[in-house]
Formats: structure tokens, C-alpha cells, sequence
């Protein structure tokens, strides 16, 4: 009986196989909320009439489309009026709440395909899955012979479950220009992230300008170029000339923040304080607390932290800014009265991670500060110096956010938590009032190793694709 079962099972398989060829599978990233495929195509007309509302919020969207059907096709792609566009972009004049402000419908028939969208960012978000149904020719550059211009017939209902789809961009450890930042925006905006966090401080590298402190770019913005294997570059000699590097004047930072913005894209700045600072003392020695800063060097990558005992690192020289000196709260509302008047996003992250007691312990600076405040746990002068740089931030009508450190010192729940040492501090967090970003180490760490050291350059730790997408 099992026999015959079986080949009944395996007879039915065969009819549908042979009688009915499956569709491939329309892969698109992010997967949409709802997909339901229909039979046969829309096929791209060689006159392609777009329409879209006439709003300044979709001027990037109507180029873009037009630019992107018209060049690897070579058909002539126009605007035009609702009723002979073939592709249509719609505001739904009813605001759906099922879609919210960045969610879509996007319907392909044999003869039409419409996008509706509460909002703008909808239709934009709408329009890079549209591109993703087309063959793969859609991405060239230059006009493609022998393709056939179709559009799979599709219901799609998508919108985001996460307000928040950041990617972190480092160009502190190694400057981007901003023609590559743009390029990255460009990235980002085709698979609908919505907040590029932009490390713009570290100890290798300031690279915003901040008037009043030209040495920071002056001096900061440069280390000397080296190449080889992660933490293990030489030290670099006095004779060595410090021209690699560079920076973002202010004019620079208006133009990436309206570039993103007309990719329906959030620029959050990062100015990495109090460990991580080693830029900003080798430019202006004065905001540390240890005298032979004035020696000090922007980092060219060579070792400067001892990780053997785990976290915080012991500092081989102090990259900190000196909590016990009031010039370095200047300096802090200084910089952050700039950033906030720079980018328009309601959030400055200030870093917070990785900093070093150990120079602070023997400090009498610091000394004296714990005792006039009454601190008695070294680690909680980390959080004296959070709360006054919290105080500034609030006080320019901005919001501060910071990695998961910052926790051990307290902060007010006005400020907003970036969990990277895994999952448990961003819970704690939450659980605590604070508004959570999740980047673990764990699943987000995108600049790991993702193969093996035999295929690629050696990092200190590894993440496949596989576990990022667990997360």
C-alpha cells in the first residue's frame, strides 16, 4: 500500500511539473509585507509615458525613474498626464493606515502599472521595488540589445516594520569623499534604509570642519597611510609625511544632508566622546588631562590600547578628553552648537564606548572632581562627563544618543541607547525608558570577516551572511 501511495504522490508531482512550469521566484530585498503573483507581463512600451504629482519631495524620484527606464532600454521615457501614462505614480488622496508614511501598493497589469503611497517616501520606496522586477539589464549603464522589457503582473502591499533602518558609515578610520558618501546614500536608498549614522570622529581621524577650531582639520583631519594587516601596522616615523586623511568643510555637510534627504534618508552625526579623542588632543593637547599629550600623533592604525583584561582597554597613551576640565565643556558646546545647526535630524550621537580609567586614576584632576562631586566609583566620572555633554545637546533642541556604555554612568531616559555589545544592554535599556537601537556585534558587524583569512584579509573576528540574517 505504501508503494502505491507513493506513486500516486509522484504521478501528481510529474502533471503539475511538465503540465504547468513554475514562475521563477521574485526575489526582492526587502521582501515585501504581501506579494501575489498574476499570469504573464506587463511589457515596457518603447514610448514610456510616467505621471507623478508635481511635489518638490519627488523631483529626485521623477529623474531618477526617468533616467533609470530610459538608459539601458533606449526607449524614449516622458512625462505626461494620468490618463496616457502606462506608469503611474499616485498620493492616495484617503490616507491609508495600513501603509503609514512610508508603505506602498504597487499593482502591475497587462497594460499599466501604478504605485500608490500615503506620502512621498512610499512612492520612492515604491519605485525601487519596481526596478528590482525588471531583468537585471535595468542596472546598466548604457543601452542593452536583445532584452525583453518586461514586468511580471504583481500585487504588492509593503511597508517597513522598523522606523529605524540604519547603516553606520566609518569615515573617521578612513576618509570617504563625498562623492563615495553619496554613492553609499544611493546604496542605502535601494534597499529603503532610512538613517545613515556618519562616524565622523575618531583617533584616527576629525573630519568636520568646526569654525573656531581649525586645527582640527588642520591637524586632525591627517595620519600617515598604512597598509597590511588589522593591528598590526608599524608605528609610523617622525619623517613620515601625514597626508593621508581629509575632511568635510560645512558646505560639504549641507549638500550630503539635502542629497539624503531627497533619498527620503536621515543623516545622524557621530562626534565619539570622551575615549576615542585622540584627533581632537593631538590637534588641541589642552582638552586632555595628561601633560605629555603634547607629544601625541593622530593614530596611523598602530597599537595604542592593551585588550588582554578585556573592557574598558588599557590605554598605552590617553585618548580621552578630560572630564575634570571645564575648557573641554566649551570645546563640547562649541562643536555641538555647529553640529545641530548642520544636520536637521532630531538626534547627535556622541559615542561614548570604549573609554580608558586607567590614566584617569592617577589624574589629580580627576581626583579633585570626584571629591567635590562626591563620586566615589572611578567609572562613574565617565558619567559625570555624559550628563553635562547631555545637558548641551538638549539645551541646542536636539536629542543625545550613545553606545551602550553610557548606561554604567547614568543617563536621563531622554537619551536614546545604541546596543552594540549584543542584545541584553539595548533590552535593559528599553525596559528602562530609553528609546533602543539594536547594532549588535553579533549579526551587524558588516566589516568582519565574512569568509575565511585564506580568502581575504585577516580581521580579529568573523561574521557570515548567513547569521546576519538570523538577526
Amino acid at each position: 500500500m505504501r508503494f502505491i501511495i507513493y506513486f500516486v504522490i509522484c504521478f501528481f508531482t510529474s502533471v503539475k511539473t511538465f503540465g504547468q512550469p513554475a514562475q521563477p521566484e521574485l526575489l526582492i530585498i526587502p521582501k515585501p509585507v504581501e506579494l501575489h503573483r498574476g499570469s504573464g507581463h506587463f511589457n515596457l512600451p518603447k514610448q514610456v509615458v510616467i505621471f507623478l504629482p508635481d511635489l518638490p519631495e519627488l523631483a529626485l524620484t521623477r529623474s531618477f525613474l526617468k533616467d533609470r527606464l530610459s538608459v539601458p532600454t533606449g526607449f524614449h521615457v516622458v512625462l505626461g498626464g494620468q490618463e496616457s501614462a502606462s506608469i503611474k505614480l499616485l498620493i492616495d488622496p484617503v490616507f491609508n493606515p495600513k501603509l503609514g508614511s512610508e508603505g506602498y501598493h504597487l499593482s502591475v497589469s497587462h497594460s499599466q502599472v501604478i504605485i500608490k503611497a500615503n506620502q512621498p517616501a512610499g512612492l520612492f520606496y515604491g519605485v525601487q521595488t519596481l526596478l528590482q522586477l525588471l531583468p537585471k539589464e535595468i542596472e546598466s549603464k548604457v543601452s542593452v540589445k536583445h532584452v525583453n522589457w518586461q514586468i511580471p503582473v504583481v500585487e504588492i502591499i509593503d511597508y517597513p516594520k522598523l522606523a529605524w533602518r540604519g547603516l553606520m558609515f566609518d569615515v573617521a578610520r578612513h576618509f570617504f569623499t563625498t562623492a563615495e558618501v553619496k554613492q553609499y546614500i544611493v546604496s542605502m536608498s535601494r534597499y529603503k534604509y532610512n538613517v545613515l549614522h556618519l562616524h565622523l570622529t575618531d583617533d584616527e581621524g576629525w573630519r568636520i570642519e568646526i569654525r573656531g577650531f581649525p586645527k582640527l582639520t588642520e591637524v586632525g583631519a591627517w595620519n600617515v597611510r598604512r597598509v597590511g594587516d588589522f593591528g598590526d601596522f608599524i608605528p609610523p616615523k617622525a619623517e613620515e609625511p601625514r597626508d593621508y586623511g581629509g575632511f568635510y568643510t560645512q558646505e560639504d555637510i549641507r549638500e550630503l544632508v539635502k542629497f539624503a534627504k531627497d533619498h527620503f534618508i536621515d543623516i545622524l552625526p557621530e562626534i565619539d566622546v570622551p575615549g576615542h579623542s585622540l584627533a581632537a588632543i593631538a590637534s588641541y593637547p589642552e582638552l586632555s588631562c595628561t601633560p605629555e599629550a603634547v607629544r601625541y600623533k593622530v593614530r596611523s592604525g598602530e597599537k595604542i590600547m592593551d585588550w588582554s583584561r578585556g573592557a574598558p582597554p588599557i590605554a598605552l597613551l590617553d585618548n580621552t578628553l578630560c572630564p575634570a576640565n571645564e575648557l573641554v565643556y566649551s570645546f563640547m558646546d562649541t562643536v555641538i552648537s555647529q553640529i545641530a545647526d548642520l544636520f536637521p535630524f532630531e538626534y547627535i550621537h556622541l559615542g561614548g564606548d570604549e573609554a580608558p580609567i586607567n590614566y584617569w586614576q592617577k589624574n589629580e584632576q580627576i581626583k579633585a572632581l570626584m571629591q567635590r562631586e562626591s563620586i566615589k566609583d572611578i567609572k562613574k566620572v565617565q558619567g559625570y562627563f555624559t550628563k553635562r555633554v547631555e545637558q548641551i545637546v538638549e539645551s541646542k533642541g536636539k536629542k543625545m544618543m550613545a553606545w551602550d556604555e553610557v548606561l554604567e554612568g547614568g543617563v536621563s531616559p531622554s537619551t536614546a541607547v545604541m546596543s552594540w555589545r549584543g542584545m541584553k544592554y539595548g533590552i535593559e535599556a528599553a525596559q528602562n525608558g530609553h528609546q533602543v537601537v539594536m547594532s549588535p556585534t553579533t549579526f551587524a558587524y558588516l566589516d568582519y570577516m565574512q569568509a575565511d583569512e585564506i580568502s581575504e584579509p585577516r580581521v580579529y573576528a568573523s561574521l557570515r551572511l548567513s547569521k546576519s540574517y538570523e538577526f
